[in-house]
């Protein structure tokens, strides 16, 4: 599901930000990069939350409550997301980025797919 651009223009023309959770297993590396290397675009706010008992920030209600849009980095967080949280995100927009967990946080490469998947979806067209 790509954000509907109308849904985009009302956020920007009404002067509020689009509200991006960056989530993974641990929020140690990828999700943490994601929520760093979006942080300064124009237009977003960025929090990041790992699904796994020992994340660093576990994904609560509050967070999905507050994004417009989750973006997980493997299947399993958005099953675990729906899991947890069912209703919650009955109209929620979860996009899978398809990233393995095998870059350290900041790693040139990781920056570099997560721009690649992230950009399109926000992209103000």
């Amino acid at each position: 599901m790509i954000w509907p651009h109308r849904e985009w223009d009302r956020l920007l023309k009404d002067g509020l930000k689009l509200k991006l959770l960056f989530v993974c297993s641990k929020n140690q590396w990828r999700s943490p990069t994601g929520e760093r290397i979006f942080s300064d675009h124009p237009g977003v706010e960025t929090r990041s939350a790992g699904t796994s008992r020992s994340a660093a920030h576990k994904i609560t209600l509050g967070d999905i409550q507050w994004a417009d849009m989750i973006l997980v980095m493997e299947d399993k967080h958005e099953q675990r997301i729906r899991a947890d949280f069912r209703q919650a995100v009955t109209h929620k927009p979860i996009h899978v980025l398809d990233i393995p967990d095998k870059y350290p946080f900041m790693d040139s490469e990781l920056i570099e797919l997560l721009y690649s998947a992230v950009g399109p979806l926000i992209a103000n067209k």
